[in-house]
């Protein structure tokens, strides 16, 4: 949409929060005493998720739409997106009374298809990866007339999601740092240039999955490079390649970028849900992540903002990310156990497991793989703990009693 040779100022990112106010809600910014305790800090939570779309995205669309000249307006805007960008898009255009064409690829979620198309949006799927959908988008767009709009490297899309640390600023003016989740960088890009034009000592620091550090291997390079994707719970920071203007904004103004594994991005998503009555989507919980298992220690005492991005998790990813969280944090444990398979032997180990005040979620008998010995039998069992040194504690007491179960497992 514009000359990525432009810059963005905050006076820019001013403008923009005069241009999208009234269309874009001021979220809360709220201090978590729940999650200060944890991380050894005083944390506010930006809770970016309570926008209409349920993401920060809205702000940078609702920007460049309003920007664009009549002309263009009749024809109507093209983007190649699978997440949130295409929801913010879609929502604004049709407030606006703007076109809305979105190129997903064809393995995007079935929620956010019917979303956007519930808000208006064309949809077409094209592609196996984001970036034959891309391709195809900017074809279309040539071949339409369309305005393609860029997720994060535009300069109305970056100083519109700068507003969102504007309104930080304004919430918690005392903020002495603010952990963002970095994708494409559009979003820490904004936030560091507003944020640092008014105050320079706050600190800007940055987190991405492990699985897709777009912004570590840019730093590495000195510029934007290409890495392959992985899969990951964070999928609204899974893109091939950080932007390059906003990788030339964020570059000087951001302290560090750390990374993040899957198991504590799915720990940070129970905390949140448990914690703050919070439901967000990985890439949002991938800041809680950070501060949670020490990868900012020079955050202790501090007062910090963590932004969370977005909520827009589909309900069944949930439910195994809840799981794949209930074990990282010793609440969900499986074993196996070797017991007699004549009446009252499969009584004697719940018995056993009541009284170390485990609670059994559930039991498969194996029978055919438990060695010569027919009077015994191997029961898989699955069971509710308290924390890891309870699962400790009832491993101990079952080896004790002669059931022999073998190592825990990690996995649900």
């Amino acid at each position: 949409m514009s000359d990525l040779n432009l810059s963005v100022t905050a006076a820019d990112i001013v403008a923009a929060r005069n241009r999208i106010a009234g269309g874009v809600a001021v979220t809360p910014c709220p201090e978590s005493i729940q999650l200060s305790e944890i991380c050894g800090s005083r944390v506010f939570c930006k809770l970016e998720y309570l926008q209409r779309t349920g993401s920060f995205k809205e702000r940078g669309a609702r920007n460049a739409l309003l920007q664009l000249d009549e002309p263009r307006r009749e024809r109507g805007v093209v983007a190649a997106s699978a997440g949130n960008h295409a929801l913010g898009l879609a929502y604004h255009g049709q407030l606006l009374g703007i076109g809305v064409t979105v190129v997903m690829p064809r393995f995007a979620p079935l929620i956010k298809v019917s979303t956007c198309r519930r808000l208006g949006a064309r949809i077409i799927l094209h592609g196996e990866t984001y970036p034959e959908a891309t391709r195809f988008a900017h074809e279309l767009a040539d071949r339409e007339g369309l305005t393609y709009i860029h997720g994060f490297n535009d300069p109305a899309i970056i100083a519109g999601q700068g507003t969102l640390g504007v309104e930080v600023l304004e919430q918690v003016p005392d903020v002495e740092a603010i952990v963002v989740p970095i994708g494409g960088a559009g979003l820490i890009a904004g936030i560091a240039t507003a944020v640092k034009s008014v105050k320079p000592d706050v600190r800007i620091f940055g987190v991405e999955a492990e699985e897709v550090p777009t912004f570590t291997h840019a730093l590495a390079a000195g510029r934007p490079v290409d890495i392959p994707l992985k899969p990951t719970l964070a999928d609204g920071l899974a893109v091939g390649r950080v932007g390059d203007l906003p990788f030339a904004l964020a570059r000087p103004l951001v302290e560090r970028v750390v990374t993040v594994s899957e198991e504590q991005i799915s720990l940070a998503i129970l905390r949140l849900a448990e914690l703050e009555k919070s439901v967000v989507e990985g890439a949002a919980a991938a800041a809680l992540a950070a501060c949670m298992n020490g990868r900012l220690p020079e955050l202790a005492g501090k007062r910090v903002v963590l932004v969370l991005t977005g909520g827009n998790i589909d309900l069944g990813v949930l439910g195994r990310v809840i799981e794949h969280g209930l074990v990282a944090d010793g609440r969900l444990c499986r074993f196996t156990a070797t017991i007699s398979d004549r009446p009252g032997g499969l009584a004697k180990l719940a018995e056993r497991i009541a009284a170390a005040g485990a609670s059994i979620k559930e039991i498969t008998h194996d029978r055919a793989f438990c060695g010569p010995d027919v009077t015994a039998v191997n029961v898989l069992c699955t069971v509710e703990t308290a924390d890891r040194a309870h699962i400790a504690e009832l491993m101990s007491q079952l080896r004790d009693d002669g059931f022999i179960p073998c190592a825990p497992s990690l996995g649900p």
